[in-house]
Order: structure tokens, then C-alpha cells, then sequence
């Protein structure tokens, strides 16, 4: 399905014109691409490069298991509880929990 046309002003006429004038001048005009493209297709360029470079290694290192965790074994820490702003303190054993419940604000 074509879109149709409108009756274009002889200043938007001239605009493409020149447009078009311009795109060929730098050489990106829709049809010197194509002609571009299946040149390219024939002959494509040697990038290779003569330099010198450090070798790398080929070593492949082995991968270290999962640290182990830090854990408590104490006797003092009964558990955690939340405070102010989610403010975690450590509850003790002479402590009582529900002090810690109470210090909200």
C-alpha cells in the first residue's frame, strides 16, 4: 500500500534538492551507499596488525570454594531485636527483651 502524495510547495521542492546535493557532496547519499556496500562485499580490508605484544598465559586458576560463615559460640548473645529505624542490637542474657521493645520512640 503506496502513501499518497501531497502536493508539495516549490520551497519544500528546492529543499530536497538541495539536500540531496548536499548528501552526495559528503557521499552519503542513499544510492552511493548501496554502491558502497556490494563494493565492500568484493574486497575487504587487511586489518591485521605486525605488532609485538607480551604473551599472555593459558593458565586456567582453580576457583576457591565458598569462604566459611562466621559463627557465634559464645554464651552471652541470646538473640537480636529490632529498635528504632531497624536498629538490630545484640540481646544479652541478663537482658530482657522486652526493654528493647519498649525503647521504640
Amino acid at each position: 500500500m503506496k502513501r499518497k502524495t501531497k502536493n508539495q510547495t516549490q520551497a519544500l521542492i528546492a529543499a530536497k534538492q538541495k539536500h540531496n546535493k548536499w548528501l552526495r557532496k559528503m557521499g552519503v547519499h542513499p544510492d552511493q551507499l548501496k554502491l558502497r556496500e556490494k563494493s565492500i562485499g568484493k574486497s575487504l580490508p587487511d586489518y591485521s596488525t605486525e605488532c609485538k605484544s607480551i604473551p599472555t598465559s593459558d593458565r586456567i586458576v582453580a576457583i576457591a570454594g565458598k569462604r566459611k560463615a562466621n559463627e557465634y559460640s559464645g554464651d552471652y548473645i541470646v538473640g537480636l531485636a529490632t529498635m528504632h529505624k531497624s536498629n538490630i542490637v545484640p540481646v544479652g542474657r541478663g537482658d530482657s527483651a522486652e526493654e528493647y521493645a519498649k525503647m521504640r520512640r
